[in-house]
């Protein structure tokens, strides 16, 4: 048999194809490492620490895209000092286009600068803060699946680099970086669901335990649906000495938590104050006392009536609510009543009228969500179709029901813009 033929390798082929192999095992070490952790500020400090060990750098950092405000923020910087990150990421942003890293966030591409001091687009304000002196820069983008998600930056590496081969690291970075973030979303998003449900619940309990009231010839009943998991309305029952029950119906500015936590003060100061007169007016002068220091553009409009419920004889005062609707004799009388402002805007006295309910007379009282319902197609309903559906269903028991499914399939199933309210009065049922 004749002999094998030998294959002379070169030194420099060789050594090439040794750094091949290390840069296989850099990155198959990455992928175990990046894959043990879905945390983002662990991740990141890996990532990086990765990153400068490989290319000795002098220092390393990942810049965050923040699509809100279009800026390059800070998230971590690996150097000596152990302060700088926490400086950087406290004290500097960069626009889109401003210094290496907003170049490269803006085109997409990377940049390897060896001598920054003769690059114009040099950014040395960081450098300034931090002591640090930045002599050249590797800064690839960091693109997942929806885009950009920041810049990576080596600073003053020491060790010969493959452009491709850090490329290939970032591209790594950027899945496990985007991988980690919608992780950190999803935790933040379960959170605010969990907060957002103990909070519901809370403002539930400051409603009346049972949506039905009924006290000798008066019955009350009401439906209240929150546009969001918390909302602004507020309604309540009080029994009052003397045969009397306080009703309240109110609408509390803007939406959500605030609005929420602000009903919440609403509800337990009325329920104190509305105890200590038989005067709806007097009620809600001192309610806008109490309410004078609130915080700026938050305020209650609402309608408190107090019903004698052996007579039917009610007075009632208004605070720059929408009127109420007033049953009687086969008609519907809208119930524009003098009124004063909204309460917690400025000292006011509250005017008070009289009436007396007919057997089988009925009341309802609405906030706006009831009427400024919207279609798909953005028609506003209207107070005066409410009325007009109000007056053609006013036999009906559950008018109430019927009102909200009215309201519900104008809007054509579409999501709430406002919390919605009704209370019903009945008298002599």
């Amino acid at each position: 048999m004749g002999e094998k033929p030998t294959v002379e390798i070169s030194g420099e082929v060789l050594k090439g194809m040794k750094k091949k192999v290390e840069d296989l095992k850099t990155l198959m070490d990455l992928s175990y490492v990046i894959s043990s952790t879905l945390d983002f500020s662990e991740l990141i400090s890996i990532v990086m620490e990765k990153a400068k060990a490989v290319m000795e750098a002098g220092a390393c950092s990942i810049l965050i895209y923040n699509k809100d405000t279009n800026k390059l923020e800070f998230e971590v910087a690996l150097c000596e000092e152990g302060s700088t990150s926490a400086l950087l990421k406290k004290q500097v942003t960069l626009e889109m286009g401003q210094g290496i890293a907003g170049w490269v966030a803006r085109n997409l591409k990377p940049l390897v600068i060896p001598d920054v001091g003769s690059d114009k687009r040099f950014y040395g304000d960081a450098d300034k803060l931090t002591g640090f002196t930045t002599k050249s820069i590797i800064a690839v983008p960091l693109i997942g699946r929806g885009g950009l998600i920041g810049v990576a930056e080596v600073i003053n590496p020491k060790k010969d680099y493959d452009m491709e081969m850090f490329q290939l690291l970032c591209r790594q970075f950027a899945i496990a970086i985007e991988n980690s973030l919608f992780h950190k979303e999803s935790i933040e998003r379960e959170r605010m669901k969990q907060e957002l449900d103990i909070a519901s619940a809370i403002q539930k309990s400051f409603l009346p335990a049972s949506p039905v009231f009924i006290k000798d010839n008066l019955m009350i009943s009401a439906k209240n649906i929150s546009a969001a998991k918390v909302g602004g309305d507020i309604y309540d029952f009080v029994e009052l000495a003397e045969g009397g029950v306080g009703v309240l119906i109110g609408d509390v500015s803007g939406k959500g938590v605030s609005a929420a936590i602000y009903m919440a003060k609403v509800s337990s100061d009325f329920k104190y104050i509305a105890r200590l007169t038989d005067s709806p007016s007097k009620a809600l002068d001192r309610l806008n006392i109490s309410l004078a220091g609130s915080p700026r553009g938050m305020f209650l409009t609402g309608i408190y009536m107090i019903v004698d419920t052996a007579t039917g004889h009610f007075d009632v005062s208004v605070a720059g609510h929408p009127p109420f609707l007033w049953l009687s004799d086969g008609a519907v009388r809208v119930m524009s009543l003098p009124a004063g402002p909204p309460v917690g805007i400025v000292p006011s006295e509250y005017p008070v009228a009289s009436f007396r309910l007919d057997r089988s007379d009925r009341l309802l009282l609405l906030t706006d969500g009831v009427f400024d319902v919207k279609s798909r197609d953005g028609q506003r309903l209207g107070f005066d179709a409410v009325v007009s559906f109000v007056k053609g269903h006013m036999h009906e028991e559950d008018l109430i029901e019927r009102l909200v499914d009215f309201a519900d399939d104008f809007s054509g199933g579409g999501d709430r813009a406002d919390d919605l309210t009704i209370v019903e009065l009945r008298w002599g049922a």
